[in-house]
């Protein structure tokens, strides 16, 4: 290599980037003792842009297009360096490209229960997780709070920030909100657009703009979790006429296909009335609580119960807990 192909790398006539992988929000074009030739083209393609910083002074930005470079389109970088109007001669400054791409199907979740006052169930633990997307849409401000002179700078490394930044807005906001977790639950997009309007001013005080914010799933401890469960389930035995009647219509079609055809509908129909009037009864007051005739229907309530334990249509606990309420009215 001769002495003037060594210098003649020593000047810059075109800068661009081609970002070479996802996650990568800034990068330093490599100087090393190398100088900008005064006219050099810059290319900031779309979903990029490109900051001048003179020693460590933020100077110009540059869009997407092609420019070229020299005192007219340098105005701050110029006033820096003092440079008069007929100034022709390379200059060096470090330059960085980033990348306003949105960052998507970024990941958060809690890594410790978040405590919620709930109106129902006071004071629970829950967790919750999601996703978001951001991009850079200010590089001074992210060059000043996040990446700084790094040569690189990678979406994984602010990770960390954004996460611990979104959990404190969700613990912060839910924490004081005294949501119910059932409506929590039942109305996620809302509570994930709430969310992200709070969020916004967090992320743009580093450059960012948070463009979107989902809350994917939100659990509770399991053992509130069995709790509801099990309180659904009563709820929903605990109307006996209505399952009484469902019942009824579920035996008809096996009635239907036994010998006898229809004599096995009405069968089948009568075993689901006698079942309905057997539930029905069992939840109907007493108009007399305490006399004689009051007596006698809980005694034939409890046998029609009893027949309905032995064909398996009860379980035992449910037998036990109707006999209990029962012989308390006598």
């Amino acid at each position: 290599m001769g002495i003037m192909d060594f210098l003649k790398k020593q000047f810059i006539d075109v800068i661009e980037w081609v970002e070479p992988q996802d996650g990568v929000l800034s990068w330093q074009y490599p100087m090393q003792d190398r100088e900008i030739q005064n006219g050099a083209q810059l290319t900031v393609r779309e979903s990029q842009l490109a900051l001048f910083v003179n020693e460590g002074k933020i100077a110009d930005l540059f869009g997407p297009g092609r420019s070229t470079l020299n005192t007219q389109t340098l105005p701050l970088l110029t006033n820096l360096k003092n440079w008069d109007k007929l100034f022709a001669s390379p200059f060096k400054s470090d330059l960085y490209f980033y990348s306003t791409r949105e960052q998507i199907d970024q990941r958060w979740g809690t890594s410790t229960p978040i405590t919620l006052r709930d109106k129902e169930f006071g004071a629970i633990r829950l967790r919750a997780h999601g996703t978001y997307s951001y991009r850079i849409s200010d590089p001074r401000l992210f060059f000043q709070k996040i990446s700084g002179t790094r040569p690189l700078y990678a979406a994984s490394e602010l990770e960390p920030q954004l996460r611990a930044m979104i959990l404190t807005a969700l613990g912060s906001h839910f924490g004081a909100a005294e949501v119910a977790f059932l409506d929590l639950a039942a109305h996620q997009d809302r509570f994930s657009k709430t969310l992200q309007e709070i969020l916004r001013p967090t992320f743009a005080q580093y450059g960012l703009e948070l463009a979107t914010f989902m809350i994917q799933s939100i659990s509770l401890p399991e053992e509130l979790q069995k709790y509801l469960d099990k309180s659904s389930s009563m709820r929903l035995l605990g109307d006996l006429r209505r399952y009484a009647q469902f019942q009824a219509a579920d035996s008809l079609p096996l009635a239907a296909q036994n010998e006898g055809g229809a004599a096995g509908i009405g069968v089948g129909l009568g075993a689901g009335v006698g079942f309905g009037q057997a539930m029905a009864s069992a939840f109907q007051p007493n108009a007399g609580s305490g006399g004689p005739e009051a007596k006698e229907d809980v005694f034939a309530t409890l046998e029609k119960l009893q027949g309905l334990l032995n064909k398996g249509i009860l379980t035992q606990e449910e037998f036990d807990r109707k006999k209990a309420e029962l012989l308390a009215r006598i």
